[in-house]
Formats: structure tokens, C-alpha cells, sequence
């Protein structure tokens, strides 16, 4: 999700904390209040910052998740999926997708036109 989606959609990403939470993740690390924000990545070269919206572990394995919902810069959050992708796989993380209805055949445009069709999506 990317910023301005944020400050419009609070409510999707406390459902997404709590559906976390009983699913048995700790150690959450979340853009809301009440949990400490999660580490951000600077690209090389510029001023932009990547911002997982949730980080949580399981089982001793850290994951990613990115709430996924329709949005007005689509380029930028294609690269945000793509560098958190890139970056659980190289450190031997996880990355997931959580989405709401509504926004399902959005996600699923959006995972293969940046080839990754077989990403498991996580429906709230």
C-alpha cells in the first residue's frame, strides 16, 4: 500500500494485524498505533524509501506482508512488490500479499504483469 493509500485505508491494515495475530505471528511491527514501525529500506541514489506495511514472525522466520488494494500509482507499487521480493529471497524471508474483497482481480493484474503469478495471496 503505498502512503496516501495509508492514511485512507487504517481500517484494512488493523484487520490485517489482528488476522495476523490470531494466526499466531509475534512480534508485529506495523504502520498504526500501538505497534512500532517497521524498518525501512533507502534505495541507493535517491530519496525513496520502501516501507513493508506489516513485518511480523512466525516459527522463528521473519515475513513481509504488503496490503493490497486498488491504487492510483500502480508503477510504484509494482516496484515495492518487486524489492520486497527480491530482498525476502536473498535474506531468506518471506514476502505475502494480503488483500480485501474488492480488490482481488486488481492484485492478480498486477502480480503478472511483474511475472509473479504464483504469489499465495492472503484473503481478509
Amino acid at each position: 500500500m503505498t502512503q496516501v493509500d495509508k492514511e485512507t485505508n487504517k481500517d484494512i491494515l488493523e484487520n490485517s494485524v489482528e488476522y495476523l495475530e490470531q494466526h499466531g505471528f509475534e512480534n508485529i511491527k506495523a504502520d498504526t498505533e500501538g505497534y512500532e514501525t517497521p524498518k525501512s529500506f533507502l534505495k541507493k541514489g535517491s530519496s525513496i524509501s520502501i516501507t513493508p506495511d506489516i513485518v511480523a514472525e512466525k516459527n522463528g522466520r521473519t515475513h513481509y506482508f504488503d496490503i493490497s488494494i486498488k491504487s492510483k500509482k500502480p508503477r510504484l507499487l509494482k516496484s515495492k512488490w518487486l524489492f520486497l521480493n527480491a530482498i525476502s529471497s536473498a535474506k531468506s524471508r518471506h514476502f505475502k500479499l494480503i488483500t480485501t474483497r474488492g480488490h482481488f482481480k486488481f492484485t492478480r493484474e498486477m502480480l503478472e504483469d511483474i511475472n509473479l503469478p504464483n504469489k499465495k495471496l492472503i484473503k481478509i
